[in-house]
């Protein structure tokens, strides 16, 4: 158990969005990690009777700020979010760039610059909860398209949330994983634990359940994304000398078009 264990619930929005919510029993306060959908968030805080007081909003994108007026409107909650997004995001309160820290009751949120598939996009790391929320940047398996930064952008984005500790506990934006996990075993089709998690992957599909959190062990692990800078991946295709950032751009490349 992480030394201040939050509960989450992870909230399916739209076709396949993600919002999560996180609570603090303690201090009886409820952060929310971006709005797709006002009535599926109002409805699991009425399910849970959860207050809502934090909503961290990770990027400009339709998709993730739908509800967002509409939920802030019925809870007064206070929103985070990108100070490069304000404008087009008015319902934002506190701005928060790269490297900025906050407040959960006694928690401390940090803000991480995480730019590529937008250019304002931040996630955000809560270490003493051991959570994560990368929005549409790391997905489970995957990444996102890359949109409004450089490939090298994403890529760098990418590596950072990889370096979080390893037991950190990730919320991503989308449903995404099965189709992720194929196309990494279209890269890596010996990787063993690779197999075995897609193999889980689809189990759990198969139900209709999520995939979502995963673990930054997994994805250091299963993720070709990050794992972009494996000796054995950039010999896999044909680029053994190729820094890191060139054999990311391939694989985001090859995944556009899978």
């Amino acid at each position: 158990m992480p030394p201040h264990a939050l509960e989450t619930k992870l909230i399916p929005c739209r076709s396949d969005n993600y919002a999560v919510l996180a609570h603090d029993p303690e201090d009886k306060i409820t952060l929310l990690v971006d709005v797709p959908d006002a009535e599926a968030v109002l409805s699991a805080l009425e399910e849970t009777d959860w207050s809502l007081t934090h909503i961290l909003i990770t990027h400009h994108h339709f998709d993730h700020v739908d509800g967002l007026e509409a939920v802030k409107a019925a809870t007064g909650a206070t929103v985070y979010g990108p100070a490069s997004s304000k404008d087009r995001v008015p319902s934002i309160d506190k701005c928060v760039e790269d490297g900025d820290e906050f407040t959960f009751g006694d928690l401390s949120v940090y803000a991480l610059g995480t730019p590529g598939h937008t250019l304002d996009h931040i996630s955000y790391w809560i270490p003493d909860a051991q959570l994560a929320f990368t929005g549409d940047t790391l997905f489970a398996m995957g990444c996102g398209r890359v949109f409004e930064g450089t490939l090298r952008d994403m890529w760098f984005s990418v590596d950072k949330l990889a370096k979080l500790p390893p037991e950190t506990t990730v919320f991503c934006g989308h449903e995404y994983t099965e189709a992720n996990g194929d196309f990494c075993l279209s890269i890596e089709p010996d990787n063993e634990l690779l197999q075995q998690r897609v193999a889980e992957i689809k189990a759990l599909r198969a139900q209709g359940l999520p995939t979502i959190p995963f673990t930054i062990l997994e994805e250091l692990t299963t993720n070709s994304f990050v794992r972009a800078n494996n000796q054995d991946i950039k010999t896999s295709l044909g680029m053994a000398d190729a820094t890191d950032p060139e054999v990311f751009a391939e694989l985001r490349t090859r995944k556009d078009s899978f």
